[in-house]
């Protein structure tokens, strides 16, 4: 039977998310007609042996608040006079993660048995007070409460209603279609046709990849072993999807691991490069490693791992999942935040995830022309959404969000940048073995827990290997349930610790396809049986079934004698887990449906039959110095411009909405000062309660320079990253890093990519300064992630983001109390800068903000007179001489003292002519705004000054001025004459304006 119930606030309360809901159709729409809106959670029970008494009690003791709120089993009747009805819910198939919470809270409280089918869907119904006619309605449902690509709606007015009309109890169901079965993919074709099969089925193969695995059916040893097995000579339709899912640009990095001829236009001088992974981010590290004994795992697990006290080790991995969440935000960057959980509860024995950190990339959320897509969402709703999604996502999940940062940037219209990072502790030994080390063997059976399998995700490699078009496909969208994850993780850790499992990783692009695909190399092999997948709904193809992304699963190798022992803790834990196949050593990877071959695929020509790309690269120097913006005698309305610019601008009414504070570990949080609102440099988390010892977290973005030069943007992130942990108290001689590139299609094509060419000479020069810096700072790198088609369209027409890398830095501090935050403490004290000032205005805010992005030269970095400082820095810290340190990035010097003044509830009096130059510089805006790496702003009390000035001896550094007691942010110019003389509080108030909630 199927029952209704709805839950909403009483009517004499005020309604927050309808009130908030109004606010935005005001904002979005301005639409001012409305004068208020309710909201109502909806339920549809479909319970076969429920009755309305079942309801009424799990309502009135479980769902509903007595005190709040007021329930209706069946449609609630309003006794004022609404204007609209609108219900949204989720398509059929699609994940309900509330619906999902409701069945287990039901199943807890009536303790009663219930059918496998019985289920419960929620939606929302939105109740409409005030003009607004029927264009304007649709306009609001499709423009803020649905994505049409997961959610459904009804619309009804007020006067239908009255006259009889209702929503209805029409269930979003699955209706199971035709059997399953498994097809037969004729590639005997003209590569025309080849090419077509690949697009048709969203393979994103190229026709050189195409006719590999044409040739791989023809090969007579492949004829012959097919026949014997009972396999025709074509490749059926899994075996096709599950080759695309392995060689996807996603997962076998194929941009990266490509001969390229490079060549500098500039000089003359002509480059081979055999794989950019091999020859720059695999060779440093391999360099560094001997005098690393603290590198445990590297590039080979879902996570870098690094031993972080003599007992513990730390693994870290950042993920992106931008093409999901430019479809749909809060699904997309939901599942990227539990995924990337995933990968660290997947590395190595298992981690728990004790951090998370989260960096986004959007087009202005104040964009006002026309987007140029039909499926694109405005940047203010992805905004929106995937802020929403990760702090779902984060806080259900028990995880604190302790670093991060938003950049904005109109060219990430076309697809966003959604950087998740997550950090996991495990013991350095588990059951007396290594805990970085798992292997399956032969024999083992193949074990997947935790959610169940759907089309949600089915594409999800393929798809996030090309750009963003008009037909993305909508099963590529994924909504991650944290809660089923939550548990899943407890049921591993203990599994984990009590020795259940051999191996053990998480089911993430191509589902089993990569999880059994993987793990069956450790054995040569593996045999799979899909009927013995749990599925969320019947109907899906065997192909579907083993390609599917659905969220919340991990794969486990098993001893057969393990599983009693499994079994019952899985009950305990209230997880769900198959046996759905084994690990041999056949060299083959076998799958069966229901006794019927499905696939056969030998697993050296899965792993290792991929043709290599053979990619140009051409490179023209960009750089000139040909702009400078009108000089002036007072810059206090400008400094107030400056720091209200979105990628200066305070984040906090975002940020704050995250859990910082879960696990009780974060030392310095993303916020500090006074009154917890100023902008911290990194995060320091605590291993736990009873160790000093701590972690720190950081990292650094700027995109825009590659406007001029991805070698300099990769040099400047890189430092950027290092002395915002420096900042804090960070060991600068225990340092690793993460790399991450989101780039635009760097695969020249004449007619679809002409600029590929140049993009790919980014990719290179990004690479060698990768190389290059981190060989020189001694910083090896872990763990990365390559997104390389950050494009929307194609051709002329088409919108790329810029170069993009994102480099996230974790070290350690011995001592937790030696953190230094950014805030200025008392008056008195004296400010210094260490490092020293250059005309890098290049991609600066300051150019921006005159409109010039692209002139002026781009900070460089000078690694070993850098290196020097930091250390001393680091010394100073140590010894407790430092009261503030605060890394001057975006909007330079002025920004920076202007933060650590008003963070800290005080001023600040600097005299320009005291700041250590480069070279001479005789423009006061230079030295107020330029962005030059390896520069931190220090404030040292009146006692320690000598001690901290003999220390710094041998660095460049110089005292600029002092902290004062009279709230001001006063300067005096190179010539001496005073050029801004502003409040602080006058500064923070244009700092904390322009994101603040009314974009909520």
């Amino acid at each position: 039977m199927i029952f209704r119930l709805e839950v909403g606030l009483k009517r004499e309360m005020t309604d927050p998310e309808g009130k908030a809901l109004l606010k935005r159709i005001e904002s979005d729409f301005g639409l001012k007609t409305l004068n208020s809106i309710r909201v109502l959670r909806t339920y549809l029970f479909d319970i076969k042996n429920g009755s309305i008494e079942l309801i009424e009690n799990f309502a009135k003791n479980v769902v509903c608040d007595p005190v709040t709120e007021y329930y209706s089993v069946g449609e609630y009747e309003p006794s004022e006079q609404f204007d609209w009805i609108v219900e949204t819910g989720f398509l059929p198939g699609v994940t309900d993660n509330e619906s999902r919470t409701a069945m287990w809270a039901l199943k807890t409280f009536s303790k009663m048995e219930f059918d496998p089918e019985d289920n419960i869907f929620s939606g929302k119904k939105y109740l409409f007070y005030g003009e607004i006619d029927h264009n304007a309605i649709e306009l609001v449902v499709s423009g803020l409460l649905i994505n049409k690509l997961i959610q459904r709606f009804t619309l009804i007015s007020g006067t239908e209603w009255r006259n009889g009309k209702k929503v209805g109890n029409k269930i979003p169901k699955v209706i199971a279609g035709t059997k399953p079965k498994t097809e037969i993919i004729n590639i005997n074709v003209e590569d025309k046709e080849l090419d077509n099969i690949s697009k048709s089925r969203i393979l994103a193969l190229s026709i050189e990849e195409m006719k590999a695995v044409k040739a791989y059916y023809s090969n007579e040893r492949t004829k012959e072993t097919r026949k014997k097995k009972g396999f025709s000579e074509n490749p059926t339709d899994c075996e096709i999807e599950v080759i695309a899912q392995t060689w996807s640009e996603h997962c076998k990095h194929k941009i990266f691991s490509a001969d390229v001829n490079y060549t500098d236009t500039t000089t003359g001088e002509k480059k081979e490069i055999k794989s950019l992974y091999k020859s720059y981010v695999q060779r440093v590290t391999k360099e560094l490693a001997p005098e690393k004994s603290w590198l445990k795992s590297v590039f080979t697990d879902n996570a870098g791992i690094i031993e972080i006290d003599k007992d513990n080790l730390f693994a870290m991995k950042v993920e992106t999942h931008n093409s999901p969440s430019a479809l749909d935000p809060y699904g997309g960057a939901l599942t990227g935040i539990v995924g990337v959980n995933r990968d660290i509860i997947g590395c190595g024995m298992g981690a728990k995830p004790i951090l998370n950190t989260d960096v986004f990339c959007f087009a202005s959320p104040f964009f006002s022309g026309e987007l140029p897509g039909t499926n694109l969402l405005h940047p203010a709703r992805i905004f929106r959404g995937v802020h929403r999604g990760v702090k779902d996502g984060g806080n259900e999940s028990g995880i604190p969000v302790v670093n991060g940062s938003i950049f904005f940037d109109n060219r990430f219209i076309g697809k966003p940048l959604v950087f998740c990072g997550t950090g996991g502790l495990m013991p350095k030994e588990v059951n007396n073995n290594p805990s970085h080390v798992k292997k399956a063997q032969k024999g083992d059976l193949i074990i997947m827990t935790g959610g169940r399998v759907g089309k949600d995700g089915i594409h999800g490699a393929t798809f996030s290997s090309e750009e963003l078009h008009e037909g993305s496909p909508v099963t590529a969208v994924q909504i991650g349930d944290a809660f089923t994850q939550k548990k899943m993780l407890d049921f591993i850790i203990e599994a984990r610790d009590s020795g259940l499992f051999r191996s053990i990783t998480d089911n993430g692009a191509g589902g089993l396809s990569s999880s059994v695909g993987e793990m069956a190399e450790d054995t040569n092999g593996a045999v799979v049986f899909l009927e013995k997948v749990p599925l969320k709904y019947s109907g899906l193809n065997p192909w579907e079934i083993f390609i599917s992304e659905a969220q919340e699963r991990m794969t486990l190798a098993v001893a057969p004698e393990k599983m009693e022992k499994l079994y019952a803790l899985a009950k305990i834990h209230e997880v769900e887990i198959s046996v759905i196949g084994e690990f041999r050593n056949t060299g083959y990877l076998e799958i069966f449906y229901d006794k019927e071959p499905v696939a056969l695929l030998d697993m050296d020509f899965l792993h290792n039959g991929l043709p290599k790309y053979k990619l140009d690269a051409v490179w023209e120097r960009k750089e000139n110095n040909s702009f400078y913006p009108e000089e002036y005698d007072n810059y206090d309305a400008i400094l107030c411009d400056m720091v209200s610019r979105l990628n200066i601008a305070s984040k906090e009414k975002w940020v704050r909405q995250y859990d910082h504070e879960v696990q009780g570990r974060s030392a310095v949080k993303p916020f500090c000062g006074k009154d917890h609102d100023g902008p911290s440099d990194a995060a320091v988390v605590r291993l736990s309660p009873f160790t000093k010892t701590a972690i720190v977290a950081s990292h650094g973005i700027n995109p825009t320079i590659s406007d001029i030069d991805a070698y300099w943007m990769t040099a400047s992130v890189i430092d950027e990253a290092l002395r915002n942990a420096v900042a804090v108290g960070a060991d600068p001689d225990f340092i690793s890093g993460l790399d991450n590139f989101c780039w635009p299609d760097p695969v020249y094509n004449a007619e679809k990519n002409p600029d590929g060419k140049d993009k790919m000479a980014a990719l290179v020069r990004s690479n060698l300064a990768l190389y290059d810096i981190c060989k020189a700072y001694s910083l090896p790198l872990i763990s990365g992630k390559d997104s390389m088609k950050n494009d929307y369209g194609s051709g002329k027409n088409k919108i790329s983001v810029p170069p993009t890398l994102l480099f996230t830095l974790i070290s350690r501090m011995d001592n937790v109390e030696n953190a230094v935050t950014m805030d200025f403490k008392k008056a008195g004290d004296i400010v210094y800068v260490i490092g020293e000032t250059a005309n890098e205005m290049g991609s600066s805010e300051y150019y921006a903000y005159h409109g010039e992005r692209k002139s002026g030269y781009a900070p460089r970095v000078y690694p070993e007179k850098f290196m020097a400082s930091y250390k001393k820095l680091h010394q100073a810290i140590h010894k407790g001489l430092i009261a503030s340190a605060h890394d001057i990035s975006d909007g330079g010097l002025a920004v920076t003292v202007s933060e650590s003044a008003f963070s800290g509830d005080l001023g600040v009096r600097v005299d320009l002519s005291k700041v250590p130059l480069r070279e001479r510089i005789e423009r006061n805006d230079i030295v107020l705004f330029s962005e030059s790496n390896g520069r931190i702003v220090v404030s040292v009390h009146e006692e320690n000054r000598e001690e901290f000035e003999k220390m710094m001896e041998g660095i460049q550094y110089s005292e600029i001025g002092e902290v004062t007691s009279g709230k001001f942010v006063k300067i005096s110019g190179i010539k001496g004459n005073v050029i801004l003389n502003i409040s602080a509080a006058t500064l923070k108030e244009w700092w904390q304006k322009p994101l603040n909630l009314k974009l909520n």
